[in-house]
């Protein structure tokens, strides 16, 4: 009898023992995470208050540099002034030439600057005649910051646009997305923009929050955590904790726990298992000669298609891809698949030509052209079938650099595209300076066809340019027939979009390239490469 009580206190001091243990464990991790979290929240707030103040420094100094050389008027040499800066200084999306109401003049574009509408204006503490405005851009409602440098006497004055992503960090300091969810605003509680996930059934109340201001500009950057992000946090610390404290079967099941509990909180480890399962795969986008009809080959898309099937857009992942310099792994594994899947389709085809998608980073080193030359070495596809393609949205950072790696792939028989001309950072002087064959014109001013009045000068100022530099001239995101007829009679040749084509995968472009593009190897085959064989969108075109 006193053995069963005994064996009875033994429990129930094991219980009360478990019990206190387990409230210390999680008061301790509870603790933990609070302090983690205010960390987390306030070094966002840091990161981007330092971030904002850093790049609007950089502008100013570019302004009063210009406005220090006498730059005010819309003449040719001032606009190269204006172009120069813009190089210079990697925040700055335009810069213009204003009158004292602060009407754009003209921009270093060259081209009409598009219908803006300012939402909040305040001068900076360090200088009365610097002013921070609120604008929003186009149809589109894009929201920038411009930085305003007026001048006295009615004189005119300069102005930067940022735009808002630039101004909030888009990487935790870990490399992966953020955790906090971060706005900066004015001082007036106008938003400039935003980073991070927010969740909408959370009060104030329910988050950690942090709030830092700029007083030398007037701007505010409240970051903030939510409970639920917690939770997560919390959770994989108790895991943590508990698997110093129980014995081996639970710490496996932790471990396993705490891995898939990783593969969910680390996007990087995630792409780089979907490197090695190869879950990137190419889509290509169609592009024809609008003016007979005949398909003339393909842009290529990444898609990362995952073990379920599900199909997760450009997007969501490039901009990870392109912070962490797996784009390269990436970019080189889409041209190994094109290879296999598509090269002998297209290497009998010597009028098709494949384009890929470049990164600014790529033409930054010499070893862009060598891997390129390795890579399609014994392929089917030629090289003087590939087009490489380099997107004016991110700035070439060293233009000789780049202008090296484009001569290189061209004396590779490549040819070398500009994308997204009209939109980005570089304007006209990418086109000036960097010897590329082909000119790729922004969706932005094909949508703009037949609804604004300065597409029409643009599209044509395009063509002219080409036309003189000996360029071709692709239309992208065509998606009307009004469009197609259009471009036609501007003279612009080659076109892409949902009009002709959506992205296709590999099996339904081969399908589709067969039956535009037959290749008949019998002897009574009248055209080398075969007969177009006319949809309906093909039969539009050349009607």
């Amino acid at each position: 009898m006193l053995l069963a009580h005994r064996k009875v206190a033994a429990i129930v001091i094991g219980i009360f023992l478990a019990s206190a243990s387990t409230f210390i464990l999680q008061s301790s991790v509870d603790r933990r995470v609070e302090q983690r979290g205010r960390e987390e929240v306030e070094g966002t707030a840091r990161r981007g208050i330092a971030l904002a103040e850093g790049r609007i420094r950089r502008v100013i100094t570019g302004l009063d540099a210009l406005n220090h050389a006498g730059v005010g008027s819309c003449s040719e040499a001032d606009r190269e002034r204006l172009n120069a800066v813009t190089l210079d200084i990697m925040p700055i999306k335009e810069l213009a030439v204003v009158d004292p109401n602060g009407e754009t003049l003209c921009t270093n574009h060259g081209f009409p600057a598009r219908e803006r509408r300012v939402v909040s204006r305040h001068a900076t503490a360090i200088a009365a005649n610097i002013l921070i405005e609120v604008v929003i851009i186009g149809d589109r409602r894009e929201r920038m910051v411009r930085v305003r440098r007026t001048n006295g006497d009615g004189e005119n004055g300069l102005a930067a646009l940022i735009p808002s992503e630039l101004l909030t960090p888009q990487i935790a300091p870990d490399g992966g997305l953020p955790r906090a969810h971060a706005i900066i605003a004015t001082l007036d509680g106008t938003t400039i923009g935003q980073t991070g996930a927010a969740r909408d059934d959370e009060s104030d109340s329910d988050r950690l929050v942090a709030t830092l201001r700029s007083e030398n500009y007037g701007l505010v950057v409240t970051s903030s955590l939510s409970q639920w992000s917690l939770a997560e946090l919390r959770s994989a610390m108790r895991a943590l904790d508990l698997v110093a404290d129980v014995g081996l079967l639970v710490l496996i099941a932790l471990v396993i726990a705490f891995i898939r509990w990783r593969r969910r909180g680390d996007p990087l480890a995630d792409v780089r298992r979907a490197l090695e399962a190869e879950e990137f795969v190419p889509y290509y986008q169609p592009i024809l000669d609008i003016t007979n009809g005949r398909l003339e080959g393909a842009e290529v898309l990444a898609r990362w298609r995952k073990s379920d099937g599900s199909i997760i857009q450009p997007g969501s992942f490039i901009p990870l891809l392109e912070s962490s310099g797996l784009i390269f792994d990436v970019t080189r594994a889409l041209m190994r698949r094109v290879s296999r899947e598509a090269g002998d389709a297209i290497g009998r085809r010597p009028r098709c030509k494949i384009s890929f998608n470049l990164t600014a980073r790529h033409f930054t080193q010499e070893s862009t052209v060598s891997e390129i030359r390795e890579i399609f070495a014994n392929s089917p596809i030629a090289l003087s079938q590939l087009v490489l393609e380099v997107t004016e949205r991110q700035p070439l950072e060293n233009l000789a650099a780049a202008r090296s790696v484009i001569a290189g792939l061209q004396e590779l028989g490549a040819r070398v595209a500009i994308d997204d001309v009209g939109a980005g950072h570089g304007g006209l002087s990418y086109l000036l300076k960097l010897g590329v064959d082909i000119i790729k014109v922004d969706k932005l001013f094909v949508d703009a066809i037949g609804s604004e009045r300065h597409s029409t000068a643009i599209i044509s100022s395009l063509v002219e340019l080409a036309r003189s530099m000996r360029m071709d001239v692709v239309a992208e995101g065509v998606e009307s027939f009004e469009q197609v007829a259009y471009l036609r009679d501007q003279g612009i040749r080659l076109a892409q979009g949902y009009v002709f084509a959506p992205p296709l995968p590999g099996p339904s472009f081969l399908q589709l390239l067969e039956a535009a593009d037959p290749v008949d190897t019998g002897a009574g085959a009248d055209v080398p490469g075969g007969k177009f064989a006319p949809s309906r969108a093909a039969s539009a075109l050349t009607s």
